[in-house]
């Protein structure tokens, strides 16, 4: 756990590196499956202030295990999606302007081009906004069963859609580990601001095709992928 915390301390300091946070607007958690326990940022702590024995330790039923400080509020969130999903091994929530901006239009993300399709094996969706009982209920759980909701319903593999939006709301990305989450994180952003430009230079731009939507996402990823070294 150690280690763990040690991981997520740096996958969270990332976040202000790449630019996809303001103030304390985000988080990242990592889990350790094996004792049914994640890690995530503490709730309002400053990343100037950030330490790595600051970090949250929460088990699958939702209860604080260790740590001194309160767990990031998005925390039921997180939780949703681990429990869901158990192949996702980190989470990240930023409020990244150029993502954020979809998710408060509204609109799924279209795949214009392949830095998208290496990523996504489609577009970024967007998902509903939360209903009034839903927002005045457990609002953080909700918006994880949000998530989930439209992952099922569009039949969309979280592995080959590491990242979503949320309405009126921000990104939400995820991975085979925290690190790994960041990356699409930062991913996420970057293609959010190509497909915005891409609808400014073109307004009757179209997605890519299913032929090279396939040949790209299935030369990194899958059993017969050989883009990188062994």
């Amino acid at each position: 756990m150690g280690q763990l915390k040690e991981d997520v301390y740096r996958a969270n300091m990332e976040l202000p590196k790449r630019g996809l946070v303001t103030y304390t607007w985000g988080n990242v958690s990592g889990i350790d499956r094996g004792s049914g326990c994640f890690v995530i940022k503490p709730s309002g702590v400053s990343y100037d202030r950030l330490r790595p024995e600051d970090m949250v330790v929460v088990n699958l039923q939702g209860e604080c295990v260790e740590g001194s400080c309160r767990p990031s509020s998005d925390t039921p969130t997180h939780l949703e999606l681990y429990r869901k999903y158990p192949r996702i091994g980190g989470i990240v929530h930023t409020h990244s302007s150029w993502a954020t901006s979809w998710a408060q239009a509204g609109r799924d993300i279209p795949l214009y081009g392949t830095t998208q399709a290496d990523y996504f094996f489609g577009p970024v969706a967007c998902a509903r906004e939360l209903t009034d009982e839903e927002i005045d209920g457990e609002y953080e759980k909700n918006t994880g069963l949000v998530m989930i909701e439209c992952l099922e319903a569009r039949k969309m593999n979280p592995e080959y859609h590491p990242g979503m939006l949320v309405k009126n709301h921000g990104p939400f990305t995820w991975g085979k580990d925290a690190a790994e989450a960041v990356h699409n994180a930062v991913v996420l952003e970057e293609i959010a601001k190509m497909a915005f430009r891409t609808e400014q230079l073109n307004p009757e731009a179209v997605p890519a095709g299913q032929a090279l939507i396939q040949k790209h996402f299935y030369r990194k990823h899958g059993e017969n992928a050989y883009y990188g070294q062994n």
